[in-house]
């Protein structure tokens, strides 16, 4: 499996880890003004011989360097006493300052160094996935290429939409898909793959010409919203095209006339289910130099070894084999059509020679 990328700490925990250094700063600052404010009236009171609230109300006017006088004429030692009283608020105001300019500061720095550091990342991206738009379809799919743990990066101008992605932590370009520029920073000729999930048709025509130009062999789905923008899509130069309705509608007739298949299929397809099944199905490619290759699938008995069922063996022409008996041979660029429990595929991934 490819390695995920996410930042070590997401946005959104990092936000929420400011916040609370900043609670604690705040709760900080509020004990030393009301120790302060303490110290005042219980000095005054007791030197000046003041009311309660008289010492409180001057003790607030000194700190905020009003000062005691001339209402209330100070004795001598009332007034070394409201010297300090003056030089410890300084402290505080100065202190609640000073801390409240550190938070501001660091929550820049870090939001910039972030920046940085994900600019950095997206630049070193290889054999990765481009997600074109962060709507409902666009996060989907970024979700499931995280459990997978597969590394992808996120194009989106809409300010709303990019901010989803920030929150997950995911890596993002704020920029517009159809623009070669924003591509090309999203490493595109190095790129495994994009997916075209903008909501206009219209635009997804436009990234899928775009991103066709640049990267002629690059996979690239598109999502159709209409069924007359499918054959606009494919001529662009989408590799296929995707309906969410067309796809939604037929979902609900499967449920409705199959609910155990669909049941199953949802299992072993989707990386976010929650059932106690680990089971999946995935596609491995046989490498050069694999142990498997030249070899027939009773010879390899991955059955039996790794525990995965072969469904199917699509060979490097194209041509695709459905439920291989034991003499189907295996090629090195053939991809194995598996079924199987998450490690038992990685396995097996690693005796193909990925």
């Amino acid at each position: 499996m490819m390695r995920a990328f996410r930042l070590a700490a997401g946005p959104e925990r990092q936000r929420g880890m400011d916040v609370v250094k900043l609670f604690k700063r705040a709760l900080i600052i509020f004990g030393l003004a009301s120790l302060l404010a303490v110290f005042g009236t219980v000095g005054f009171h007791l030197i000046e011989g003041w009311s309660w609230f008289q010492s409180f109300y001057c003790t607030l006017m000194t700190v905020s360097t009003i000062g005691a006088e001339p209402e209330n004429q100070l004795s001598s030692a009332g007034r070394a006493f409201n010297a300090g009283v003056v030089i410890l608020g300084v402290g505080v105001v100065g202190f609640a300052i000073g801390t409240f300019t550190q938070a501001v500061i660091e929550f820049e720095l870090g939001t910039f160094v972030g920046r940085r550091r994900m600019k950095k990342e997206i630049s070193q991206l290889q054999k990765h996935f481009i997600i074109c738009g962060a709507g409902r379809v666009g996060r989907r799919v970024a979700l499931e290429l995280s459990a997978r743990g597969l590394p992808f990066v996120i194009i989106e101008a809409d300010r709303t939409a990019a901010q989803w992605a920030q929150d997950a932590g995911f890596p993002l370009i704020e920029g517009d898909a159809t623009n070669e520029q924003a591509l090309e920073q999203a490493q595109i000729r190095r790129a495994a793959g994009l997916a075209s999930a903008v909501t206009s048709d219209a635009q997804n025509v436009y990234i899928v010409l775009t991103a066709r130009g640049m990267a002629p062999d690059l996979p690239i789905v598109a999502r159709a919203s209409e069924e007359s923008a499918e054959s606009k899509l494919l001529k662009a130069g989408a590799t296929r095209v995707i309906s969410p309705y067309h796809y939604a509608g037929q979902r609900m007739a499967r449920v409705l006339t199959r609910p155990a298949v669909e049941s199953f299929i949802d299992l072993a397809m989707s990386s976010l289910s929650e059932g106690d099944l680990n089971l999946q199905i995935e596609e491995v490619r046989v490498a050069n130099g694999s142990r498997l290759v030249d070899s027939t699938l009773a010879e390899a008995d991955l059955r039996h070894r790794l525990g995965v069922k072969v469904l199917a063996i699509r060979h490097d022409d194209g041509k695709v084999d459905f439920n291989p008996g034991g003499s189907g041979k295996i090629a090195a660029g053939d991809f194995l059509i598996v079924m199987g429990e998450t490690q038992k595929l990685k396995d097996l991934e690693s005796l193909a020679g990925v």
